[in-house]
Parts: C-alpha cells; sequence; structure tokens
C-alpha cells in the first residue's frame, strides 16, 4: 500500500510539473486525447498500465 501512495504521489509530481514547464503543450494534449475514440483510450490506458507493471516488477527484481 506504500508503494502505490508513493507511486501515486510521483505520478501527480510530473503531471505537474508538465503543465507547469508546458501549458500550452498539455492543453493541446489534452484537447487531442478528448478527439480520441474511447476504444483507443482504452487500448492506450490497458497497455500503459502493463507497461507500468511490468517496469515495477523488472525494478523490484533487480534492485530488490
Amino acid at each position: 500500500m506504500k508503494d502505490l501512495v508513493a507511486a501515486l504521489g510521483l505520478a501527480l509530481a510530473i503531471e505537474g510539473l508538465l503543465c507547469a514547464a508546458f501549458p500550452g503543450a498539455m492543453r493541446r494534449a489534452m484537447q487531442e486525447a478528448s478527439q480520441t475514440p474511447m476504444e483507443r483510450m482504452r487500448l492506450v490506458g490497458l497497455l500503459s498500465a502493463a507497461a507500468g507493471v511490468v517496469v515495477v516488477g523488472v525494478v523490484r527484481l533487480l534492485l530488490g
């Protein structure tokens, strides 16, 4: 549970930094995302989640 909360905090920090550093690009990305079909969004979301789980697993294996 501790790792999950830390990961969520890190994701919020990165997103916040991106919004602060590149507000125009973030706005364009959000507008583009709102035009993307829902099925594609689901696929990208599932692939991103799977990639995240793989990265966490590899890091835990390699770094203990």
